[in-house]
């Protein structure tokens, strides 16, 4: 840090000093700086709190309880020339325990503090003036779980800003402040310099976190989805077998579909469910759009005999803007309500036996035409 020298058009360095060197005391000097003026850690904060001990069970204190602009709890913790390697946990603590405080309790606590320090006036008045609201009933004080944390020393260990990144991850708002004290002759200077996240980029930071968050949160559900897909197929199968031996060699997976061989490449007799259906079908696609028309032509031509040794129905899907086609029996229903897999294995089983019964002759018939005849690519399939 430099001074400017404005006669001589220069500048000159000041000295970089030490807490410890100049007297300074963590409770007597530090924290009464920060509570004097808040606005030392780069926004507008309402200080509630000194030494708040208000903890059920415990002895322990935090240094400075705030609160911000929007009406979130800040943890102020303030160390002098090292942070140690614990600070981050004794946050986290103090976090945890400011959670449960709900707005009657804020006002308490600020009201002990204006009380305390002499001042005039009424804490949820006071707040609610920070707030810029008319009324304390128009806004939520420590809403769910988010407080917030502030770290203040002159330096910090690898522990400490290891520990911090990583919590960021989980969209906890921690914030790392670097304050060192300088001087020239006997003037003395304080520098207060948010380093984590860096103050230029603290959106861009938050942003990453969110989004890093979200992936794990997303990863976990799709984890979840996977667990019941492969319980539902299991237990497909396991009803399956009981009906026909189409299914013998199949094993569940954690796609939306399970498949068994008709005997005719490319043509499946397959299951497929998702959150808002269950359904039995023949799923053609032997990789040429022009074979898999021709193949669904072929069976749609017999649609009157192939649904009456059905039994009924079927939803013929020529996908005309799709490489495959699809034959199909179905049933609203949602595979990750456990409720509905009675009625829904029952109903696609049930048809997958009569799709079976129904195509398998006029499948290997058509299988030998097929491999008789040459078809030519067509432009314009969009592979599936």
């Amino acid at each position: 840090m430099f001074r400017i020298d404005k006669d001589d058009n220069s500048i000159k360095p000041l000295k970089a000093r030490s807490f410890s060197e100049l007297g300074f005391k963590e409770r007597q000097h530090l924290q009464e700086w920060i509570a004097k003026y808040p606005s030392c850690l780069g926004e507008d904060l309402l200080i509630i709190q000194k030494e708040f001990a208000g903890f059920s069970d415990t002895q322990e204190r935090l240094d400075l309880l705030a609160l911000d602009k929007k009406g979130r709890l800040v943890i102020i913790e303030n160390k002098l020339d090292d942070t140690g390697k614990d600070v981050t946990w004794q946050a986290m603590k103090y976090a945890s325990y400011c959670a449960s405080l709900k707005t009657e309790s804020i006002c308490g606590i600020y009201q002990d503090h204006l009380t305390k320090t002499g001042q005039p006036g009424t804490a949820s008045e006071l707040i609610a003036d920070f707030l810029e609201v008319a009324d304390l009933s128009e806004v939520t004080l420590n809403r769910g779980v988010s407080q917030r944390i502030m770290l203040i020393a002159a330096n910090f260990r690898k522990e400490v800003t290891s520990t911090v990144l990583w919590l960021m991850n989980f969209k906890l708002q921690v914030q790392c402040f670097k304050v060192t004290p300088w001087s020239m002759g006997d003037d003395l200077f304080l520098n207060v310099e948010q380093i984590i996240p860096v103050k230029d980029t603290q959106d861009f930071v938050i942003g990453l976190a969110d989004k890093a968050q979200d992936e794990v949160q997303t990863s976990s559900a799709e984890a979840a989805r996977n667990t019941i897909r492969r319980e539902f197929w299991g237990e497909v199968i396991r009803v399956m077998q009981t009906k026909s031996r189409l299914y013998d060699n199949i094993s569940a997976g954690v796609a939306n579909w399970i498949g068994a061989g008709s005997g005719m490449r490319g043509v499946g007799f397959n299951f497929a469910a998702a959150g808002k259906y269950g359904r039995a079908e023949i799923y053609i696609d032997r990789g040429e759009q022009s074979e898999n028309k021709y193949v669904f032509d072929q069976l749609f031509a017999q649609c009157e005999a192939l649904e009456a040794a059905f039994g009924g129905p079927l939803v013929w899907e020529r996908l005309d803007h799709r490489r495959a086609c699809r034959i199909k029996c179905e049933t609203e229903a949602d595979m990750f309500e456990r409720e509905d897999w009675p009625r829904m294995i029952e109903f696609m089983t049930d048809a997958m036996v009569r799709i079976e019964k129904a195509f398998r002759d006029p499948l290997q018939k058509l299988n030998a035409d097929v491999r008789s005849r040459t078809f030519e690519p067509e432009a314009g399939g969009d592979g599936s």
